[in-house]
């Protein structure tokens, strides 16, 4: 299985065919997803701008709404910012969720087309790999989205770092990668207390390595890219574009 990386802030224009893509957001999209999941949310709406957020919550009305402008403050009108603080202790349960990001989601729909296509985040690391280890493409891409000109995006690359550890029978130390987290360029304006939009204890939930025993799997439904729970030991899992699974499916969607 071979890895290699893309840096969501230096693509080009063409998209470029891949087998397996996972989108790393540890702060904070696809760590706002996964506590979401945890609190009961029924599907994740991925949608690339506001106006697009607004269009489909006209459609889907009992939708919950999150997401952020660039830099971190919440979008006006939306019922919780890219927080998994916010959401951490809502009440989602049955509730479809859709999400606007500038970076996580913006890199979920650029590569929508990939045979497999992950969210990815620090708290869903073991399952990730996991996922990927039972699909067993020939090449995962990991996509760096945290990467700014004023951020270095370690956060994001420590988690590439975990994950590939993971994909080569490694058993790495998960707390180096959750110290990188923290002391990334973005990580530390959590800690620096300046902005009540980076909360310091969202910094703490998004630095906590394999929190949660499943991964994100991206998939078209009726035209829309949607995010869903992918757990072990479930059926029914299809992938698109015919990827072929090397041994039985451990990872599957869950109920």
């Amino acid at each position: 299985m071979r890895t290699r990386r893309l840096f969501l802030n230096r693509l080009d224009p063409a998209h470029e065919p891949v087998d397996a893509v996972v989108v790393i957001d540890v702060l904070r999209s696809f760590t706002t997803a996964a506590y979401a999941f945890a609190a009961g949310a029924s599907t994740i709406y991925p949608v690339e701008t506001i106006a697009g957020a607004f269009r489909l919550l006209r459609r889907v009305p009992d939708a919950a709404t999150t997401g952020a402008v660039g830099g971190g403050d919440p979008i006006p009108g939306f019922d919780f910012g890219n927080s998994p603080s916010a959401v951490q202790n809502a009440n989602l349960v049955g509730r479809p969720l859709i999400q606007t990001t500038a970076a996580g989601v913006r890199g979920l729909t650029r590569f929508r087309r990939a045979r497999a296509l992950f969210a990815g985040s620090l708290v869903l690391g073991r399952a990730t790999a996991k996922a990927l280890l039972a699909l067993q493409p020939e090449e995962v891409c990991f996509v760096i989205t945290g990467e700014w000109v004023d951020r270095d995006g370690d956060e994001d690359v420590a988690c590439a770092d975990y994950l590939e550890a993971l994909l080569r029978g490694q058993d790495p130390d998960p707390e180096k990668y959750a110290a990188r987290v923290r002391n990334s360029d973005f990580g530390r304006r959590f800690q620096a207390g300046s902005n009540p939009n980076l909360p310091a204890g969202d910094l703490d939930l998004c630095a906590q390595p394999d929190r949660f025993d499943f991964a994100l799997l991206a998939s078209h439904v009726d035209g829309r890219l949607q995010l869903q729970r992918s757990c072990a030991g479930q059926h029914g899992l299809e992938l698109r574009n015919g990827l072929q699974l090397q041994a039985p499916l451990s990872e599957q969607v869950c109920a």
